[in-house]
């Protein structure tokens, strides 16, 4: 690994994951491409600076549909890796407005594989081209159930669809081009710089404000939880040494009920702000903070349960998650309240129009 092209780079994911590589793997330059979206923040990478040649470091604000932008950073910086974490990814924005999830999801990896095939055809000897996925392809499972890489696919949401089509590509392009490709789906990821309109950074800023906490339908939608740092630790190893052709499923094995989920992070905000008396001056909400739960209409086609079996990853490369579920969750709950800066900008303008659109409708169940 020499030259990587990391899309959705200034996103969630792909901002820890350039952040880690930049630490772990210095000698490895590093090419992000981002569209800078709603979700997409400059700040995620701002104390990374550009520099030419190997190992450095560089940053192009740009649509992976846009072919000739495309094909151009292909052409000059010739990609041993491309990982792909670009990509509309919020189910409720899919119900809203399911366009761009096709268009970006589905064209934009399109588009990628297209340039990888045009400028790998020379062979594809040392060259990877890794498409980040997700479990929710998988659809809602039943009780004591567990998707794996043979599972089939039974998507439920425009999201979770178009996530599917992609794979399905990429897949293609492996069989029928012969071009190096690696899926990974991943569970649901939490950590630092998530989008405050994802589950638990919603919960924990709204905790801390003393705003209701508003949970879909009865709270009891399973998730398996897997700390953002795990996931880009598995990412490093399919770049390195994952098997063209194959897929990966990566998820934690920490499964918890939403409901669960907002109760723990209702506790653990109420022990931080207890701890500090800034944080009780910032934040005088008379607890406990489990008061703000309210039930909301559920959203159409939530899927009940997914649960992801990892085994393959971790027998065949070696990856374990290192992140106890408990202490993670307190780490993030930290993270937020550490880094106030970030997160108010982030809430302002075009995400709290969203937030008003998305939950104002709906009463309380």
């Amino acid at each position: 690994m020499r030259k990587i092209l990391v899309t959705g780079g200034a996103g969630f994911i792909g901002s820890n994951f350039i952040r880690m590589l930049r630490a772990k793997r210095p000698d490895v330059r590093v090419t992000v491409l981002d569209k800078l979206t709603y979700a997409g923040n400059p700040e995620n990478l701002a104390e990374l600076v550009e520099s030419p040649g190997p190992g450095g470091y560089r940053f192009v604000k740009g649509d992976i549909c846009d072919e000739a932008l495309v094909d151009g950073l292909f052409a000059e910086e010739d990609f041993d890796r491309v990982v792909n974490f670009a990509a509309e990814s919020h189910v409720d924005r899919s119900i809203l407005g399911p366009r761009a999830f096709v268009e970006t999801n589905v064209t934009g990896t399109f588009t990628l594989l297209e340039a990888a095939r045009r400028h790998w055809r020379s062979g594809g000897e040392g060259r990877l081209f890794v498409h980040i996925s997700t479990d929710e392809v998988y659809g809602s499972l039943a009780a004591g159930e567990r998707s794996n890489e043979d599972s089939p696919y039974r998507p439920n949401s425009p999201y979770a669809a178009s996530k599917a089509a992609s794979d399905h590509l990429t897949r293609s392009y492996h069989r029928t081009y012969g071009l190096p490709v690696v899926i990974s789906h991943c569970s649901n990821n939490y950590g630092p710089y998530q989008f405050p309109e994802k589950l638990i950074p919603l919960m924990i800023i709204n905790a801390l404000q003393g705003r209701e906490l508003p949970v879909y339908g009865d709270g009891r939608n399973v998730r398996d939880w897997l700390h953002v740092a795990d996931h880009c630790e598995a990412v490093e190893l399919v770049c390195e040494r994952g098997e063209a052709g194959r897929t990966y499923d990566i998820g934690s094995g920490r499964e918890m009920e939403n409901i669960e989920l907002v109760r723990l992070l209702c506790d653990l905000v109420d022990e931080a702000v207890a701890a500090c008396g800034e944080l009780r001056r910032l934040h005088p909400f008379d607890g406990p903070r489990r008061r703000l739960i309210r039930f909301v209409a559920d959203r159409p086609g939530h899927d009940r349960r997914y649960a992801t079996d990892s085994s393959r990853i971790r027998d065949e490369l070696g990856w374990t998650p290192r992140t106890e579920l408990e202490e993670g969750l307190r780490r993030t709950v930290a993270w937020y309240i550490d880094n106030r800066r970030w997160w108010e900008r982030v809430v302002s303008g075009e995400y709290r129009r969203y937030y008003e659109l998305q939950y104002a409708s709906r009463t309380n169940a």
